[in-house]
């Protein structure tokens, strides 16, 4: 049989084509495309450190306005020091997954820590907020069910969405009335509806009208799910946005992640300890990933009682969000998200560029991250953020004229 192989393998027909060189040539093709479309992504080395101050490839030190460590914990030397401790009392890393041997004890107390902070009866804390989202969605509806989802959702949601094998129906951007009129006309043909949204989207740093949609999503006993990736530690006290739009009560299911203004990582879904005993149980991307590092739930936990204890702190970003876009004439907002929608992609990348030289880093965002047309600089602060570095990157845009 292993001559037969090798005579296969050694014949002419079987060399005329070469598996592994039609694909190199498909994906080199599939990047061409990408390059001639200015939406090619490539990979930096990025050393951090304190205040916002980072190195590309080596380079001179910059301050980033384009992170989404929004309390500058990842560098705060208390939350440093917590993930030390926990690497040294339970090693670098937990071993297996969560329902083998890597629930460490540390797990459990973070998640009572973000049951506390969110107001629920339970958490479970995921590997990533991507991995939470994937898990969470189809654990709870499947291809009988009907979820409604906001169209500017992460996606990570569409992810989870597309594996659950619901149908799905998306509503106009925060439009409430729309969502209405989807549950009208869908609702009574499924057993179980799920409605999905941000808590604070990214690209553009609005808030969730998370109170109507829960009186919305109420009325038709559908669920409501909101993503609170970008609201835990920034707005409603630093608890999030169910808080801040005064929707308590009516968000049964609250996810988000620790890898943001918690400056670690990892994903977690807050809600009744029935919900949560499911998902531990039923979540293929709780059961089958390895658990976190101790380090990083011990950086979580330090960082959420930072973000409890210190309002000033949790208050900083976006304070410094609403003074930059008040010179600039940029609308006034309510996180630490200011986007400058510039156009193509040519441009935007342009204006990255030309913010770099002046000792700035602040990404361009390109499709498909957002829609065609629509490429922009996203400014992001941060509560470790220096006010000269915010007076010089205002008078900066001034110079380069980007701003309303």
């Amino acid at each position: 049989m292993q001559q037969n192989v090798k005579a296969a393998m050694s014949s002419p027909d079987s060399q005329s084509v070469n598996p592994s060189d039609s694909l190199s040539d498909f994906a080199f093709g599939k990047l061409a495309a990408l390059e001639a479309r200015n939406q090619r992504r490539t990979l930096v080395d990025t050393a951090r450190s304190a205040a916002m101050a980072l190195s590309v490839n080596g380079g001179a030190p910059l301050i980033s306005f384009t992170d989404n460590d929004y309390l500058g914990l990842s560098t705060h030397p208390d939350v440093v020091l917590a993930a030390k401790a926990a690497a040294d009392e339970y090693g670098a890393g937990s071993g297996a997954s969560r329902l083998v041997t890597g629930n460490h004890p540390l797990y459990r107390t973070l998640e009572e820590k973000i049951a506390s902070i969110k107001g629920t009866e339970d958490a479970a804390v995921f590997g990533s907020g991507y991995l939470a989202n994937v898990g969470i969605i189809p654990t709870l509806v499947g291809k009988d069910d009907l979820i409604i989802a906001d169209e500017l959702v992460h996606t990570c949601i569409h992810a989870g969405m597309q594996l659950s094998r619901a149908t799905v129906k998306f509503f106009r951007h925060n439009d409430v009335a729309h969502a209405a009129e989807l549950l009208a006309k869908h609702r009574a043909a499924h057993s179980r509806c799920l409605m999905v949204v941000d808590g604070v989207y990214s690209m553009d740093g609005d808030i969730a009208p998370l109170k109507d949609l829960g009186l919305l999503a109420r009325d038709h006993d559908a669920w409501l799910m909101n993503d609170d990736a970008h609201a835990l530690g920034t707005i409603g006290g630093g608890r999030g946005s169910m808080y801040a739009t005064g929707a308590e009560g009516l968000v049964p299911l609250q996810m988000g992640t620790l890898s943001k203004a918690v400056g670690s990582y990892g994903g977690y879904l807050a809600a009744s300890k029935p919900v949560i005993d499911l998902i531990k149980t039923r979540a293929r991307s709780f059961i089958y990933t390895t658990g976190l590092p101790p380090a990083a739930v011990g950086a979580s936990l330090k960082a959420l009682e930072l973000i409890e204890t210190d309002a000033a702190m949790v208050a900083r970003p976006v304070k410094l969000a609403q003074v930059f876009a008040e010179v600039l004439g940029l609308p006034r907002p309510e996180t630490p998200i200011v986007p400058l929608v510039i156009g193509t992609e040519t441009d935007a990348l342009d204006a990255s560029e030309q913010l770099t030289r002046e000792g700035f880093k602040v990404i361009a965002f390109r499709p498909p991250t957002v829609p065609e047309g629509t490429s922009r600089l996203r400014f992001s602060f941060s509560a470790s953020h220096r006010d000269a570095d915010v007076a010089r990157l205002i008078e900066v845009c001034q110079k380069l004229g980007l701003g309303g």
